[in-house]
């Protein structure tokens, strides 16, 4: 059992998986650090600092509150809108994989059609050398 945990560890998709946790939680932290300390602070100049959380709603002893759950939203809304640009931005810079996928096919079908064209084009060369070789000159005569 133990070396059935061992190969199950060593395969790559687990692996994948655990740097892609852990780039994700860095790179979350990286986003909410961006929004909470530079683009709140921006927004905030435009739209005087307007802060949603003190709105709140009671029945009987139960408290809604509806103004975090505003805040949640926008907050969400804004980092949404930065991965978007990030990814943009990443996605201009890097290459596409299936450009490259598609150029490596398109490749490889032009050599199959080259390698099976080869025999056709060397016997007519073969024909023509044959003909040429085989004709006289009518003024020999």
């Amino acid at each position: 059992m133990l070396k059935e945990f061992k190969e199950f560890i060593a395969q790559g998709n687990v692996l994948d998986l655990a740097v892609g946790v852990i780039i994700g939680s860095a790179f979350t932290a990286i986003v909410n650090s961006l929004v909470d300390y530079l683009i709140n602070p921006l927004i905030g100049l435009f739209i005087g600092g307007i802060d949603f959380s003190d709105w709140v709603f009671k029945v009987g002893d139960a408290k809604f509150k509806f103004g975090s759950f505003i805040n949640s939203i926008i907050s969400f809304l804004i980092i949404a809108f930065i991965v978007f640009l990030i990814v943009k931005a990443v996605n201009k810079l890097m290459p596409k994989k299936e450009e490259e996928e598609a150029v490596d096919e398109q490749i490889a079908l032009l050599t199959d059609i080259r390698n099976a064209l080869a025999p056709e084009k060397a016997a007519a060369e073969e024909e023509a050398a044959r003909l040429e070789a085989s004709e006289t000159d009518p003024l020999d005569k």
